[in-house]
């Protein structure tokens, strides 16, 4: 039987499709060229997943379907007695096939809660398989990181996949760079340089290209990887929302250097920001980013902005009246809310805020 060659619709916007992030992936690997019996070495899943998402895709419209209008079957799996007696993982990385990639940045919606979709930062899913990704490092520990560099780098410039993403694990800048000179290399390879590469020299390369730099996948993998240079923290950062940076402050999977940098560039950015950017960082938090925010003042747009809200949330008010920056505007709105008057703990706190009305102090909060 003559292998099925899954191939992309090009009359489909495939950002319009309601892929899965596993769906978007296989699409990523697909050519136009590489039969179907090569794809389960290529992505690491097995075939009866693959059959079924190769049957989504066409009856989405991703796929062109085949004459007869349907995907046709993958080979089988080996039986377990057939397996058992097969090739060792060693030799199955040796079959990969060479197809290469067409990645596509499928990230889901936004995560953010109250930030317009179009300005939220996308939390993308993993890109690659753990068992893909496994596949790729062997392949590179295996056949090619006994090579010496400058052979590898040769090699890099023209690699085709599995070969080229295995590529992106080698330790050496100047093979990273060659792998970025490669014009297969896409989203797909440089979400692997920002994750696994472990030298500044080659993540400042991977950065010069800008849409690189822009992707969601990449940022997120780079502030993940603990070799990421303060400097180029600063400036990839340092024009980003006022939200995102205290995201990247408080997640645990950051190094905490980048962490470091990280609430340095929000205290800077908070001077300097949009006043709606602090409005919403101090909303969406509930006040928890003022901690980070001690010593710092808000101009009279963002004081204004934050007047003319009605506030019902007891921490939200509790930590604007632990702030000690809060204007005395704000004290005054926030005495005013149905849910202070209904809460005394609430207006004693506000009550000796040193910003407080003084005829409020006066009254001892009564």
């Amino acid at each position: 039987m003559t292998d099925w060659i899954p191939k992309p619709n090009p009359q489909v916007d495939l950002r319009s499709l309601a892929l899965s992030p596993e769906e978007g992936f296989v699409l990523s690997r697909l050519d136009g060229a590489t039969a179907a019996r090569n794809l389960p070495a290529l992505t690491g899943l097995p075939v009866e997943r693959l059959q079924g998402i190769l049957t989504r895709l066409v009856s989405q419209g991703a796929l062109l379907p085949e004459a007869e209008g349907a995907a046709p079957p993958l080979p089988a799996a080996p039986p377990p007695a057939a397996r058992a007696a097969g090739p060792t993982r060693h030799a199955a990385v040796d079959d990969l096939s060479s197809a290469d990639p067409l990645p596509l940045d499928l990230g889901e919606g936004a995560e953010a809660a109250g930030v317009p979709e179009d300005d939220a930062e996308p939390e993308p899913a993993d890109d690659v398989p753990e068992v893909a990704l496994g596949n790729f490092r062997q392949l590179f520990e295996t056949r090619l990181h006994p090579q010496p560099e400058d052979q590898r780098a040769a090699r890099a410039r023209a690699a085709e996949d599995p070969e080229l993403s295995a590529l992106c694990f080698d330790p050496v800048p100047a093979v990273i760079k060659a792998v970025l000179e490669n014009p297969r290399a896409g989203l797909a390879h440089a979400r692997l340089i920002a994750r696994n590469h472990r030298n500044p020299v080659g993540l400042e390369a991977l950065c010069a290209r800008a849409a690189f730099a822009a992707d969601t996948g990449v940022r997120r993998w780079l502030v993940r990887n603990p070799q990421l240079p303060a400097g180029l923290f600063r400036r990839l950062w340092s024009a980003r929302r006022l939200l995102e940076l205290h995201k990247v402050t408080n997640d645990r999977d950051v190094p905490e250097s980048t962490r470091r940098s990280a609430r340095e560039v929000l205290r800077q950015r908070f001077t300097t920001g949009p006043s709606e950017e602090k409005v919403e960082l101090i909303l969406n938090t509930e006040g928890r980013a003022l901690g980070a925010l001690l010593g710092l003042s808000v101009d009279g747009k963002t004081t204004s902005l934050l007047c003319g809200r009605t506030y019902r949330s007891p921490l939200l008010i509790q930590n604007l009246a632990r702030w000690s920056a809060a204007p005395p505007a704000l004290v005054a709105h926030l005495l005013k809310q149905e849910a202070v008057r209904r809460q005394p703990q609430l207006r004693m706190m506000l009550t000796r805020h040193p910003n407080a009305p003084a005829d409020v102090k006066r009254g001892g909060g009564a």
